[in-house]
């Protein structure tokens, strides 16, 4: 015990929606917070729902302050991590706090404590489960809501981290893109028209009706595209299964692209409506009206502005080529002409690894501009 703060583990369905429903409290004067699906989150820390539970552990825990709950914080060990890049690294994330170094150092403690006690050497986080989930604190780009699949935080987080002795270890950068006003330079135009001009590259639709197979076709590439990446992790075929089942509400055909090179699909971009500008009125419930609200705004009548791309990527062997280059360039534009069709005015790419300067310059070229930072930090254990 320090100064009345007490941390207890989660241990039942009722303290887990305690630990789901802490935000309300903490975001209750932030007008750009976004309140979750109650339902979701309850989704992605059920160890019979999320496939992530597989390969991974976690513990979740609670702060409590004079009898209130004031924090909460999750631990993961991810056997993935040590296969792919043989470290002993331990994960923090669904981190969320009052202002008080106090608390925030017995929930760092208590997450650094365990994940010593299971041979991790070094922490890294946040991840809210994985790098395929939410991933960074938000430490730059508060005055706008999160997009979809993305996170928020409070402006003194980044505070309590650093006086906790957490590190930098890398920025996730999002951008931002005004749909309705194209900017291709002629440069990038007669590129993408002289190496498209033979026939090899031809962008198609997703087919709804081949539905399934051509997600995974999607997530394969993203899997090999993005494989040499920081901290990069496939997704295992039960990922990839629920990966496919969840989006289906969200994928749009009109909205998703492969390219192909000689038939062969070798790039993709999948372009999703901004569910969190959908549900920012339903207080996280989808009952009892919540979800016919939303599927009328999401399938209905769809009349949201904002969307997010968080897949895109080229195979790795076409990747620094001409070819390469010049399909990036086209689903981005093809992606934003349908967008622009549907009534929407403005689009989130995320996210950007800080190093990723080709990816960057690219987003640029097309009048991008970098809105949002994503910190991840780090410890030795």
């Amino acid at each position: 015990m320090t100064s009345g703060i007490t941390i207890k583990e989660v241990a039942n369905k009722q303290e887990l929606k305690q630990f789901v429903k802490l935000p309300w409290h903490l975001y209750k004067q932030d007008p750009n917070w976004v309140p979750p699906l109650i339902v979701e989150r309850m989704e992605v820390l059920d160890e019979k729902k999320n496939p992530y539970f597989e390969h991974a552990e976690a513990k979740l825990w609670l702060a409590y302050k004079d009898g209130e709950i004031v924090g909460r914080i999750s631990a993961q060990i991810d056997e993935l991590v040590e296969k792919h890049h043989n470290e002993k690294i331990g994960h923090f994330g669904f981190f969320e706090c009052i202002n008080d170094q106090q608390v925030a150092n017995k929930l760092m403690d208590t997450a650094c404590q365990w994940l010593k006690s299971q041979g991790r050497t070094s922490l890294i986080g946040p991840f809210s489960l994985s790098i395929n989930e939410e991933a960074g604190m938000l430490i730059d780009g508060f005055d706008t809501p999160p997009s979809l699949m993305m996170n928020h935080a409070l402006p003194y987080y980044k505070d309590l981290m650093e006086g906790y002795g957490m590190e930098k270890i890398k920025d996730l950068w999002a951008y931002y893109l005004r749909i309705d006003k194209p900017v291709l330079p002629p440069t990038i135009q007669k590129l993408i028209t002289r190496s498209m001009r033979d026939g090899k590259i031809k962008l198609r639709r997703i087919n709804m009706k081949n539905y399934e197979e051509d997600l995974k076709t999607i997530l394969d590439i993203f899997n090999d595209a993005w494989s040499n990446n920081w901290m990069a992790l496939p997704f295992t075929e039960a990922e990839l299964n629920k990966t496919v089942k969840d989006m289906k509400l969200l994928i749009r055909e009109d909205f998703t692209f492969i390219a192909e090179y000689d038939g062969v699909p070798m790039a993709m971009m999948v372009t999703l409506p901004n569910l969190n500008e959908i549900i920012a009125d339903l207080d996280g419930k989808i009952l009892p009206l919540g979800i016919f609200k939303m599927l009328w705004r999401l399938k209905v009548r769809p009349n949201y502005k904002t969307v997010r791309v968080p897949l895109m990527g080229v195979r790795q062997e076409f990747q620094n080529t001409a070819a390469g280059g010049a399909m990036a360039f086209a689903l981005i534009e093809e992606c934003r002409i349908q967008a622009e069709k549907a009534g929407c005015t403005h689009a989130e790419l995320s996210w950007v690894l800080e190093e990723n300067t080709r990816l960057s310059k690219m987003l640029e070229t097309v009048g991008c501009w970098r809105y949002k930072n994503y910190r991840m930090f780090t410890k030795a254990l």
